[in-house]
């Protein structure tokens, strides 16, 4: 969340901000500000009384040695009707930060300078493209009949098991998955990042601390019982990792790849859009996340950024990079820039990856803190990027690979399948 501090200094600059996300926070921001006044004038006022009660409380004990009972009495009274009224601002400033915390958790990340205006994905920047567009026949098959003419996906019996959007996956549909995720590790690691296994569900608490809540709460699974939620995303136990952690600054940037099932209701999702692979409830996906200095934390966002280039390359699809403009970021997001490949067979482009850095918002959630040579503790910075998701890669890979022989297998992970060609 934003800190306060940040409010404080600009409130103006905020609200400024924060408007290319469309977020109006005028008022939010007015209620914050009068809220810390509030607890500023009763920590003043309580510093204040304190201090008179000490002073009386020493007068106490000096009017008792020299017999003064009956002023002692008086004096214990005033005490007793001093502490009462530190209870009560005591009780105002509790009240005061609460609200202010309750406050700033509805309150958005401020975008970057260099996030553009716009309000939907139409409005969104192509930085950067490659790769070529394969040429296909007038009869191309979409991914979702070449499952189910090879027999690697069966949509029908995810069904059956659990729902929409569970497929299961056969054969060398199953392998191609397991395929896909090794690679996908082995680069990362490859890159410096340290590979971790995350639980794929969270607490509250780190649902809060990546900002997933209270935000998206009506989009992850929910298990009431235990009050657990089943992970969107392997961002969000990877990144907890350092929740109420204090690193040295020579330990930054922390690099760490995991793989995780992912879980996401995806309410409302319906249409053509969705068919296939293209929208699931459940799916695999690497992520990679870094822990960075706040002054290095856009280079290592470029770095991010460069790094899942190299992975669409490698696996010979055509590619472009979107920087998203403020209307179709994430809650949390500083600035995000989102990868899409080529879809040749449905003749359209397909999200597989979001790099993003968040600056400090979730790290003062996280309370995810570094200190420096000069001792001072400050508020780290947080990036995590999808290196990468798996069922639109794979949607991708059997559309535009299909040949009359079968659908063919990019050269860079032929290591991982064992096998070149699926017919």
């Amino acid at each position: 969340m934003l800190t306060l501090a940040v409010i404080k200094e600009n409130p103006e600059e905020v609200v400024r901000r924060l408007a290319k996300k469309h977020f109006d926070a005028q008022e939010l921001i007015t209620q914050v500000l009068e809220l810390d006044k509030t607890r500023r004038n009763s920590q003043s006022e309580l510093d204040a009384r304190l201090s008179t009660l000490k002073n009386l409380s020493a007068q106490i004990g000096r009017l008792m040695k020299e017999g003064q009972k009956e002023e002692a009495e008086k004096v214990k009274a005033e005490v007793a009707a001093l502490k009462e009224g530190n209870a009560a601002l005591e009780t105002a400033m509790t009240d005061a930060e609460k609200q202010i915390t309750d406050i700033l958790l509805t309150i958005p990340n401020m975008p970057c300078e260099a996030v553009p205006e716009g309000r939907t994905a139409e409005d969104n920047i192509v930085e950067k493209s490659g790769g070529a567009i394969p040429d296909l026949p007038e009869d191309a098959l979409p991914h979702w009949e070449l499952a189910r003419k090879y027999d690697l996906i069966d949509f029908e019996l995810g069904v059956k098991i659990t729902g929409a959007g569970f497929p299961v996956y056969k054969g060398k549909g199953a392998r191609l998955q397991r395929a896909l995720i090794n690679f996908f590790l082995d680069n990362a690691r490859e890159a410096g990042y340290l590979e971790v296994q995350p639980p794929y569900v969270v607490n509250a608490a780190s649902g809060y601390g990546t900002g997933q809540l209270p935000d998206k709460e009506g989009q992850m699974y929910h298990c009431n019982e235990d009050d657990l939620y089943l992970i969107p995303t392997a961002e969000v136990p990877v990144t907890n990792l350092y929740r109420d952690v204090i690193l040295n600054e020579s330990e930054l940037p922390v690099k760490n790849t995991a793989y995780s099932a992912c879980f996401r209701r995806e309410a409302g999702s319906y249409g053509k859009d969705v068919r296939g692979l293209n929208r699931l409830h459940q799916f695999d996906k690497v992520e990679i996340v870094q822990i960075q200095h706040p002054d290095r934390s856009y280079q290592s966002l470029q770095e991010m950024v460069d790094y899942v280039q190299t992975l669409v390359e490698k696996l010979e699809l055509p590619w472009r990079i979107l920087r998203l403009c403020g209307g179709d970021m994430s809650f949390t997001s500083a600035i995000t820039f989102d990868f899409e490949v080529f879809s040749a067979a449905q003749q359209r482009w397909l999200e597989v990856s979001s790099v993003s850095n968040f600056e400090s918002y979730q790290a003062n959630r996280l309370k995810c803190r570094f200190k420096g040579a000069d001792k001072k503790t400050r508020l780290a910075h947080t990036l995590n990027g999808s290196a990468m998701a798996l069922p639109r890669i794979v949607a991708a890979l059997l559309e535009n690979n299909q040949t009359p022989e079968g659908i063919r297998i990019p050269q860079a992970l032929v290591p991982y399948t064992g096998f070149e060609i699926i017919d």
